[in-house]
């Protein structure tokens, strides 16, 4: 028994039935109960160094570590010697995350008794502890965020009470993007203490970080007005709110169609947080939209690109982006972007948007006979024959009879190749499955082995055939004979 027990004889007798059923109470489990009638015997007999020590081990295993603490400390007020109090006084500390008040405690137990196993293997957690805190601290300053969870992690299992060590690792899940399980490490806490500002500034950053700064806004003022020197709470409020107006002015000039100031306060927002991703993707977003209206394509895929890289979950930047690819010719970047698109929301537009853009794809790769004839795809029958008359007429073999064998048969190709097109264009069948992107060989339509001159002799008629004459070099007419 420790000393410090001045009790009358009878009340010494009631406080130790008192502490016997508190025991038996303990063994039991029922920590609540234990609780209560090791209070019972410490009114009874307050200067009994054992009882404090018996409610701060029932009260460490009902998680309350801070009242434990301060049992702990009043057992070895009373009684210094009392090897077991400095134990619970240490593991408090160390609960608590005080390690280096935990290697005080647990070294005044080692004095006491210098072969105290529990001891020994407590003072090597609590410097583990340190250790762990000190590794943290650096990797903080080198944005190593997934190592600070790492060592917090470890430093919580020796230290599960510590607020400090919570907080620090759910700012970092933050930074991660591992929003879902920062705001339930800052809710336990706002649980048990709703007025702290750091978890009230984590849960405010979580918000921030997931695009929902108006709410994130309420979050940092809370905490500034728990803590008005809570640099961090000050910081990221003054940028949320900066972000939140540039981002709002953005759209505003964007819906007058001021499309350069839009651009303008876009690109100021990007500026203003690198950290916030989500907010950032979007911004990127509504840049390459902007762009795609002022017709600059390529500024607007990359635009779209960089909010790709941010938020790979971003449908409205691959639908923005498959559109400019699909504005550029890029048929089969527009097909990959669309596809992903597709396999995340099937919806029977973004399936069309597919098939369209596999469409193109695939006539792409067929010749162009509007390209070959240099005509627009709207190209009405009248300009169709009169485009043919002028290449037909310019790639003759005929007038390229003088030229050299290379010359000659690159426009022997293209004569044929003009040929093609005007076979095609011009039958309002041929034509209606050729813009419909249908194989024409389907329909017995190979242009494999036609020749050019049959179709050059029944657009041109003409009974005794035609040729080509030089009136000086380098100039040629069209002569029927």
């Amino acid at each position: 028994r420790s000393i410090g027990t001045c009790c009358f004889p009878g009340t010494n007798r009631e406080a130790e039935t008192f502490k016997e059923q508190g025991n038996a109470y303990y063994a039991k489990k029922d920590y609540n109960e234990a609780y209560n009638y090791y209070t019972k015997a410490i009114d009874m007999c307050p200067k009994n160094a054992s009882y404090y020590g018996n409610r701060a081990a029932t009260l460490m295993m009902l998680g309350r570590f801070r009242e434990a603490l301060g049992d702990a400390q009043q057992s070895v007020r009373l009684d210094d010697s009392f090897v077991r109090g400095h134990l619970r006084e240490g593991k408090c500390h160390l609960s608590l995350g005080n390690a280096m008040a935990a290697c005080r405690s647990f070294q005044r137990a080692l004095e006491l008794d210098h072969k105290n196993a529990q001891a020994q293997q407590e003072f090597k957690n609590a410097n583990a502890v340190m250790e762990y805190e000190k590794i943290a601290e650096t990797d903080f300053e080198k944005r190593d965020f997934r190592k600070v969870v790492f060592c917090m992690d470890r430093a919580l299992e020796f230290a599960p009470a510590c607020h400090r060590f919570k907080i620090l690792k759910a700012e970092c899940l933050a930074m991660l993007g591992r929003y879902p399980e920062a705001q339930s490490v800052a809710s336990d806490i706002l649980r048990m203490d709703s007025t702290n500002a750091d978890a009230l500034y984590v849960r405010g950053l979580c918000l921030y970080y997931e695009d929902c700064i108006e709410k994130a806004v309420q979050f940092f003022v809370q905490a500034l007005r728990m803590a008005p020197d809570h640099e961090k709470a000050c910081i990221a409020c003054r940028n949320a709110k900066a972000l939140k107006a540039k981002k709002e002015d953005g759209n505003k000039a964007f819906k007058e169609g001021n499309y350069k100031l839009a651009y303008e306060l876009y690109t100021e927002a990007l500026g203003i947080d690198p950290n916030n991703i989500k907010t950032n993707a979007k911004l990127y977003c509504n840049r390459g939209t902007v762009n795609s209206k002022l017709r600059k394509l390529d500024d607007a895929i990359e635009d779209c690109t960089n909010a790709v890289k941010l938020d790979d979950t971003y449908i409205k930047a691959y639908l923005r982006r498959a559109q400019c690819y699909m504005d550029t010719e890029q048929y089969e970047e527009a097909v990959r972007d669309y596809e992903k698109v597709y396999q995340t929301e099937k919806t029977k537009e973004h399936k069309q948007l597919l098939k369209n853009a596999q469409l193109e794809l695939k006539k792409s790769k067929r010749k162009d006979y509007y390209k070959i004839l240099g005509v627009d795809k709207n190209a009405s029958e009248d300009e169709i024959k009169k485009a043919y008359r002028k290449r037909a007429l310019m790639h003759h073999p005929d007038r390229h009879s003088g030229a050299s064998a290379e010359v000659q048969k690159e426009e022997e190709k293209k004569f044929k190749e003009v040929g093609e097109a005007f076979t095609i264009l011009s039958d309002p069948k041929k034509k209606t499955r050729y813009d419909s992107g249908q194989d024409l060989d389907e329909e017995g339509m190979n242009m494999g082995d036609f020749d050019p001159n049959n179709i050059f002799k029944a657009f041109f008629g003409g009974p005794g055939g035609f040729s080509f004459e030089a009136s000086g070099p380098g100039n040629f007419f069209f002569q029927f004979g």
